[in-house]
């Protein structure tokens, strides 16, 4: 990562304050228990042994012959009641690397760009004329909206279907999981299964119409069976929604908070190194699973077959902490917050297509004057930490 230079000044570290405060209203028993965690590795009773050094997490997801996301109290345990056996998230090996180049098409550089291009820009514009306009833009509606938007197509849905109410549905879902959690009950198995069951419906069609204009269409197309295109529909929903609906806001609070909003206004090219860095602070996706497979030692901790290895990724990132870009450190990670080896996050280039074109149109938006938050309110009872509500506008923005 090249360097920016000067770190702008600002008048507190109010970030700092902002990103703990999120953190503890999604997690008030967990986020402080893992964080008195000073040693690399730990085995904690009803937890499981945690992770937290960066080496150790990196050969864990390295390691899928000793690590892997199938066995007890990994993500298999969770989402394949609900999903299914044939989603990349609770899958391994030959089956997992074939599902995985399957679905890559959908992916790539030109067809992230195409599909975020044409579900985002109507949203995005009103963002910018409304933020021009003197007027309060919501970032975490702003970016519900846009995630429900892509989803929607990645699900062959009517772009209203993922209405606010039904997003609330999903989160639900995600929100049953604690961090003693190593499997859903039979009643949240169902609720959820309900809730998919509402989106799935319209994706079995668009997969049976064979049409190449909707994505459950070119799945057909690439060769995936119907199940698995459903399954990745299904995944897509739950973690394509709540963790950008998540970190965008708090991308947007860190930059105003620390000062870097305003260095980006005058900057434009830093925009891709911010938003690694804000990555690396918040870790959107803040603790990962997996089971171990066969003895095995992590740091100075025995392991056993069996064993649940919470890692603690948000802890080896070192968030939430200094926002400090161009000091190598992002780059140092190697992205670790996206995973590692034949399990880095497919959806990636997506992910920061979203991002990036959410953040241009808040930068157009407020050109004319320094950005502001308003008001901001933590989200409680939720999986990925985040925002209920933050209120962006223009400095001067009630004299448009």
């Amino acid at each position: 990562m090249r360097s920016t230079g000067t770190a702008p000044r600002t008048a507190s570290n109010l970030h700092r304050v902002h990103e703990e405060r999120v953190f503890r209203a999604a997690h008030p028993v967990a986020y402080p228990l893992l964080c008195r965690i000073r040693v690399p590795v730990l085995r904690v009773p009803g937890v499981g042994v945690v992770v937290r050094d960066t080496r150790l997490i990196r050969r864990v997801l390295l390691d899928g012959d000793t690590f892997d996301k199938t066995g007890p109290g990994s993500p298999a345990d969770l989402w394949t009641p609900i999903l299914g056996p044939s989603v990349l998230l609770n899958m391994e090996g030959a089956d997992h690397a074939s599902l995985r180049r399957k679905l890559a098409p959908l992916f790539t550089p030109s067809a992230v760009a195409h599909l975020a291009d044409a579900g985002l820009a109507p949203l995005l514009a009103d963002a910018v004329r409304r933020l021009r306009g003197g007027e309060t833009v919501d970032v975490v509606a702003l970016a519900r909206s846009c995630a429900s938007r892509l989803i929607a197509e990645l699900a062959g849905l009517p772009q209203d279907t993922l209405d606010d109410e039904l997003f609330a549905r999903i989160t639900r879902i995600t929100g049953m999981v604690r961090l003693t959690s190593s499997r859903f009950s039979p009643r949240q198995v169902g609720a959820a299964r309900s809730i998919l069951a509402d989106l799935t419906t319209g994706a079995a069609t668009a997969y049976r119409a064979g049409d190449e204009s909707t994505v459950p269409g070119r799945m057909r197309q690439l060769g995936l069976s119907e199940r698995e295109a459903l399954g990745a529909v299904g995944a897509f929903v739950l973690t394509g929604t709540e963790t950008l609906v998540a970190f965008i806001p708090r991308l947007v609070a860190i930059l105003v908070d620390s000062g870097w909003f305003e260095r980006l206004r005058a900057e434009l090219e830093l925009r891709d190194e911010l938003v690694q860095e804000g990555l690396r602070v918040t870790t959107p996706s803040p603790v990962m699973l997996r089971s171990v497979r066969g003895p095995s030692t992590l740091g100075d901790v025995a392991v056993r077959r069996g064993d649940r290895l919470v890692l603690a990724n948000f802890l080896a990132n070192r968030g939430p902490g200094d926002f400090a870009p161009g000091r190598g450190r992002a780059a140092g990670q190697k992205q670790l917050w996206f995973g590692a080896g034949p399990h880095f996050c497919l959806g990636a280039p997506l992910a920061l297509a979203q991002i990036a074109r959410v953040l241009d149109a808040l930068v157009e938006g407020t050109a004319d004057g320094p950005a502001e938050v308003t008001a901001r309110r933590p989200a409680r009872g939720v999986l990925i930490p985040g925002y209920r509500e933050l209120l962006l506008r223009r400095a001067d923005g009630a004299r448009p």
